[in-house]
């Protein structure tokens, strides 16, 4: 019990020589805010013991320093007078009030009886002033490039406005803007399916591969339409084109087994060297296992047959009608079925093949069931294709 204890105390010394070096290295290479957190994290759990001391003077020192050189920035940037810097006057005042508030759960903190001291100030005012400045000085970037008429200057509108509505909600019209922003940005795309493959193409399966309601999309800047729609303007065409349709015959493969296996067909009684029967301490004749081989003949027959179909997306610009980008697509399909009969004893046989024998030959899929089947693959690489590729 008293090893269990010493064993606890020195682990722990250890943890919290190891922490103390952390925090020392922290505030020797200007890491304030690490080291607060490290020294918060010593002090949340008996901050009033002795060994706590050099923490609470750890911490001190680093809020102290951090404070001094966030507000030594923020003088320095106000006297720049540049509107572009009243965002980061803003965030910094955040943090010296975030700083603070972390400190405040763990006020007072003594040490050696002595309250020591720290700085705390009421930044609202300057939060809220610079929080409007700031999103004044967005506002007003923002909606320059929402005058024009390049999509990515629409995105990054959107993306400006969308700091404003974070930092600073329901500021001006900045929902409407996000709208405004956001439908100037967006790509539209026409997509349809060319058939290069000398082979009919289920119409199911097209239906399938362009329902674009079923892929579950979720691209901020990219609508895929497969009908045209009236007055939007196309500005990509995706083509699926489908190259080539590759079946197999339809086969039938065969194959015999011979299999012999020993099992258990009763019992029997147990015999000396002697031929006498052995019996147990109560006079009873001891049983044993009856061993028997048995053999069977196993005839398994495999119906194969396989549809592979390639082809490859292409994205096109509808205004100058060059080829921007192109993937290749390629599915396969593999209808495999195995039905088995057998001749002997069933016992003989592995149980993996049991089931084989429980089953009949079916018709082979349609050709058109087969390049239907390839679809669900198809779908997947398209959809891969859809949410990862932007056409700019």
């Amino acid at each position: 019990m008293i090893r269990t204890l010493l064993s606890t105390l020195l682990i722990a010394c250890i943890l919290s020589c190891s922490t103390s070096k952390q925090i020392e290295k922290s505030l020797s290479t200007g890491n304030y805010d690490q080291a607060i957190y490290d020294a918060i994290g010593k002090l949340r759990t008996n901050k009033d013991k002795k060994g706590k001391a050099d923490f609470i003077a750890m911490l001190q020192e680093a809020y102290s320093k951090a404070n001094e050189r966030d507000l030594t920035t923020i003088n320095f940037l106000k006297k720049d007078n540049n509107p572009e810097n009243y965002l980061r006057i803003y965030d910094m005042y955040v943090g010296l009030n975030k700083r603070q508030e972390l400190i405040k759960p763990l006020l007072p903190l003594a040490i050696n009886g002595k309250t020591v001291k720290f700085n705390l100030t009421d930044y609202s005012s300057d939060i809220i002033k610079f929080k409007n400045e700031a999103s004044l000085q967005i506002y007003n970037n923002a909606s320059a490039l929402l005058k024009s008429n390049n999509k990515l200057d629409a995105r990054q509108a959107f993306g400006m406005f969308q700091d404003i509505e974070d930092m600073n909600p329901n500021y001006k019209d900045v929902r409407n803007l996000l709208e405004v922003s956001h439908n100037k940005g967006i790509d539209f795309v026409l997509v349809d399916m060319v058939n290069d493959t000398r082979k009919t193409i289920p119409t199911r399966l097209e239906d399938d591969l362009l329902n674009f309601s079923t892929y579950g999309l979720n691209n901020l800047w990219t609508v895929y339409h497969n009908n045209p729609v009236d007055k939007v303007h196309y500005d990509y065409n995706m083509r699926v084109n489908l190259r080539d349709i590759n079946l197999s015959p339809e086969q039938i493969k065969e194959r015999q087994i011979i299999k012999e296996k020993q099992v258990v067909d009763g019992k029997k009684d147990l015999l000396d060297s002697n031929g006498n029967k052995v019996k147990d301490s109560l006079g009873k004749t001891i049983q044993v296992d009856k061993m028997i081989t048995v053999q069977c003949e196993y005839y398994e027959s495999t119906q194969f047959k396989s549809a592979q179909v390639t082809g490859n997306v292409e994205y096109i610009d509808v205004k100058n009608k060059q080829l921007v980008d192109a993937f290749p697509i390629s599915s396969e399909f593999v209808f495999q079925h195995i039905f088995a009969t057998s001749r002997g004893d069933r016992r003989a046989l592995e149980t993996t093949l049991l089931p084989f024998l429980n089953n009949h030959r079916v018709p082979f899929p349609s050709e058109e069931q087969m390049i239907y089947d390839t679809g669900e693959d198809l779908k997947a690489q398209l959809k891969q294709i859809i949410n990862s590729y932007n056409p700019r």
